[in-house]
């Protein structure tokens, strides 16, 4: 499993649970002039397994196809994802890391039938042009998450210009101040898991719903 640095763990977790206990910002109801959500689609999670080369072994992974439409009234829209799964027992696993080659090959041919223009999430034109013609289809990927973990929350980011503050819950600035967090509004998607953790391989996700959240 992924190390990660300690320090802004704590301080992410010290956000969420702050949210937790208060409830996260909710977005706008009515977005204001200029602020803009696309039409985002999406398949359920999958878990899928490769071959490391080298006789490393096998490694699991997960991984969403992602749809997304500019339905807004602008002719084009920038597209800078933040996709985190989070689980219940506090582990935050960023999307894309330690992707292997020849995996996005292999979702790619898997699902070449109905997402022939698939793309990997190190594409390099951000832009997402007006019309259902113009749609972009996304494959993204975390690696295996915690066995202990009964539920998950993945958290796409980059489908909105919608932002907030809050204040942080122990930072302050010089004058005793709290140091604002800036939040930006986000897809929430819930998943409970339906397997006993020695038998990870045959885990299935259970859908429990999504949300619009300030994160």
């Amino acid at each position: 499993m992924m190390k990660k640095q300690i320090a802004p763990v704590i301080i992410v977790w010290l956000v969420v649970l702050s949210a937790l206990l208060w409830g996260w910002p909710r977005p706008a109801g009515v977005p204001g002039e200029g602020r803009w959500t696309v039409t985002i689609s999406y398949e359920h999670p999958e878990q899928i397994s490769i071959t490391l080369p080298g006789g490393q072994g096998t490694r699991s992974f997960w991984y969403m196809i992602v749809s997304l439409t500019n339905e807004t009234p602008e002719e084009e829209v920038s597209f800078y994802p933040k996709f985190e799964l989070v689980t219940d027992t506090f582990e935050v696993i960023p999307s894309g890391i330690g992707v292997p080659e020849g995996l996005f090959e292999r979702v790619k041919g898997k699902h070449q039938g109905r997402y022939p223009f698939l793309e990997s999430m190190d594409f390099t034109d951000h832009r997402i042009r007006r019309g259902a013609d113009n749609t972009r289809d996304f494959a993204v990927f975390w690696t295996d998450f915690d066995p202990k973990a009964k539920s998950i929350q993945f958290y796409l980011a980059g489908l909105s210009n919608e932002t907030t503050a809050i204040d942080h819950p122990i930072q302050v600035d010089e004058a005793g101040r709290p140091i604002p967090v800036y939040l930006q509004k986000t897809l929430q998607l819930n998943y409970s898991i339906g397997a006993d953790p020695q038998l990870r391989r045959g885990a299935t996700l259970r859908y429990e719903g999504q949300d619009w959240v300030m994160r």
